[in-house]
């Protein structure tokens, strides 16, 4: 048996969870999350919340958690003070990567701020279209050279990540044939997509300020990569994931990224550097995912070949039990992974919804509830509980 270097144990967790703010018959994106976060800055809630790009898209973070259980705590919470607080100005909350009823084309209100303004400016359509809503996972890491090196060994694993949270199938009220059609429309800004391999933290930054200089992104802390280190905190963000339907779900992909970063750390202690594969083939994996989520074909970004998309959740699994081992979490991830497969992961779910309900049982699905904030599905209808 090999002597592994044991992997650490201060690897600490927040997630951010984007949502939109729609009207509950129209079930389009609507502009009152100011409204919203006005009352609730009068009420001193306790939950983290903040605007995002457009006046209709909500962020509600964790703080720094030190497990799976604090970070499900404050997810349900956060979740149920916004769907109270949409209710009460009428409105609806949904959890999706994109409102199933929103159409492209539709320009949208952009927040207010200065740096909202310039990427509103900059990207025109692209970002007023853009009622696309994702969640963030950040796994803590001190040291930036360190975050670089471990985002190097998380890019083969960011298409597998994205078709387990697929959660977007529609669009403009009708079925896009894409499971995740939030990932089709981030395609449009530049950049977006697997990272990069990046030999050292200065040639990451290198590329930050080029980018910045060539004028495709609004300054050098700009990146729509799928994973990188974060800019205004000391972690690695991996931003892959459509905003999930369950909360569930959510601790699903905090679970697994902590455990791929638990891994990739002890790789490199190791003196195991990731290989940097190839672009085109990384791609690939990605357009793949976002078509087909785990039904159909996907593509291996380490053998370069076609390959059904449960076989890599699988190696998934294989290549992070000891990750999660060590972190406590290999019973509880290993459940819920059990748990999408026989339910469907949300794309899935929308689909059984549609073909029962039509739209709005699709959006039904994904709204949150006030009573309710944690969805669970039980042969394609919602129940209250958990996903499992």
């Amino acid at each position: 048996m090999r002597d592994e270097p044991a992997p650490p144990r201060d690897a600490t967790l927040g997630v951010e969870e984007e949502f939109l703010i729609a009207d509950p018959v129209r079930l389009e994106p609507v502009a009152a999350v100011p409204d919203i976060l006005h009352t609730l800055s009068e009420q001193a809630v306790a939950a983290d919340l903040k605007p995002e790009l457009l006046a209709s898209q909500v962020e509600a973070a964790t703080g720094v958690c030190g497990s799976l259980a604090a970070v499900r705590a404050q997810l349900a919470q956060s979740r149920r003070v916004l769907a109270e607080a949409a209710a009460a100005h009428g409105a609806v909350v949904l959890s999706t990567g994109f409102a199933p009823d929103s159409s492209d084309g539709v320009a949208h209100e952009v927040s207010a701020g200065e740096r909202y303004r310039r990427v509103g400016d900059l990207y025109q359509a692209v970002a007023t279209d853009y009622s696309a809503c994702g969640c963030h996972v950040h796994v803590g890491i001190g040291d930036r050279d360190t975050a670089v090196a471990v985002v190097n060994h998380l890019r083969p694993w960011l298409p597998t990540l994205l078709a387990l949270s697929a959660n977007s199938p529609f669009a403009g009220g009708r079925d896009t044939g894409y499971a995740s059609w939030r990932t089709v429309t981030q395609c449009r800004f530049p950049g977006f997509g697997v990272p990069p391999w990046f030999a050292d933290l200065a040639a990451y930054e290198e590329a930050l300020a080029r980018r910045s200089d060539l004028g495709i992104t609004v300054d050098s802390r700009m990146t729509f990569w799928c994973a990188r280190p974060s800019e205004h905190v000391p972690t690695v963000e991996v931003r892959v994931a459509d905003a999930l339907a369950t909360v569930d779900e959510t601790v699903l992909q905090a679970g697994l990224v902590r455990a791929l970063v638990v891994r990739a750390q002890m790789d490199l202690k190791a003196g195991r550097e990731a290989p940097p594969g190839d672009p085109f083939v990384a791609e690939a994996a990605m357009w793949s995912a976002a078509r087909y989520g785990l039904e159909g074909p996907a593509v291996d970004p380490v053998s370069e070949r076609r390959v059904p998309a449960d076989r890599l959740l699988d190696a998934l699994l294989a290549h992070v039990e000891d990750a999660l081992t060590e972190t406590g979490d290999r019973d509880e991830v290993f459940g819920l992974v059990a748990a999408v497969r026989s339910a469907g992961n949300g794309a899935r779910r929308q689909r059984v919804a549609a073909a029962a309900g039509g739209i709005r049982g699709a959006a039904e699905l994904v709204t949150l509830r006030p009573e309710s904030t944690e969805l669970a599905v039980t042969d394609g209808a919602v129940t209250d509980g958990r996903l499992r």
